[in-house]
């Protein structure tokens, strides 16, 4: 599964950002929704939406563009991928510049601005229904060689995994549970340190290590540290970093 946002139209009508989102291994495209933003919020809406009809992925394989990623965010995490963290969806993002590790979601893009975009639709009504119809031909239409000539309908399975909502966290290997605060920070007595915003509302985990040293985690997430004294938060290694990935 996979989700990338990429600017079209012409100047005469106002920019779209279609929210697409497909299968990896069926090729099916699970949604291409018109938006005006790339704001996080519109993608929680489609997200949303999505894992209500099709399930909960395993993971989900992205850019490091927004709304899937936030540039100066601890570890480059937005609001939209803690929210997929808190679903128990990994993440995967491709190396900046690489758009081939994210390859047949981007040939998938190429075919869809060409039969989509020129013309481009005059509103986004317009530019919907354009989008509607190109799903249905991609997917019950459009065989594909690498699925033996089978059109995506045939070979795509839903998740079996069913969207329930945000589930609770716990932290029983930790001395105390702490809400972040809606300015990113977590609350320690009087003490006050500088976390992230994309956590702000959620719970984290905090255990205390050596005398004034406390470990900060995220469901299964270790992290880091910070010192009461200085109050300041040392992040360990990015666990969500670009990887690897296959070229395809």
């Amino acid at each position: 599964m996979a989700g990338r946002s990429r600017p079209t139209g012409e100047s005469a009508i106002p920019y779209c950002y279609p929210r697409t989102v497909t299968d990896h291994a069926s090729r099916f495209l699970l949604t291409c929704e018109a938006l005006s933003s790339t704001k996080e919020d519109y993608g929680v809406t489609v997200f949303e939406r999505l894992f209500e009809e099709r399930g909960l992925p395993a993971s989900i394989r992205s850019d490091n563009g927004v709304p899937f990623a936030s540039a100066h965010a601890l570890f480059n995490l937005s609001k939209l991928a803690v929210w997929w963290l808190r679903l128990g969806i990994g993440i995967e993002r491709i190396k900046p510049g690489h758009p081939q590790q994210n390859g047949r979601h981007e040939r998938m893009h190429l075919t869809l601005k060409k039969e989509t975009t020129k013309p481009a639709g005059l509103n986004f009504l317009q530019q919907q229904a354009k989008f509607d119809d190109f799903i249905e031909i991609f997917n019950q239409e459009r065989p594909h060689e690498a699925l033996d000539m089978k059109c995506p309908a045939e070979v795509y399975q839903p998740s079996t995994r069913t969207y329930q909502g945000l589930p609770d966290i716990d932290y029983p290997l930790h001395d105390k549970i702490i809400v972040v605060t809606n300015c990113g920070r977590i609350c320690l007595g009087r003490k006050k340190i500088n976390f992230s915003t994309v956590f702000a509302g959620q719970a984290v985990g905090i255990k205390e290590i050596h005398d004034d040293i406390w470990l900060v985690s995220f469901m299964d997430y270790d992290l880091g540290y910070f010192d009461l004294a200085t109050r300041v938060l040392e992040p360990l290694e990015n666990p969500f970093g670009p990887k690897v990935l296959p070229m395809s």
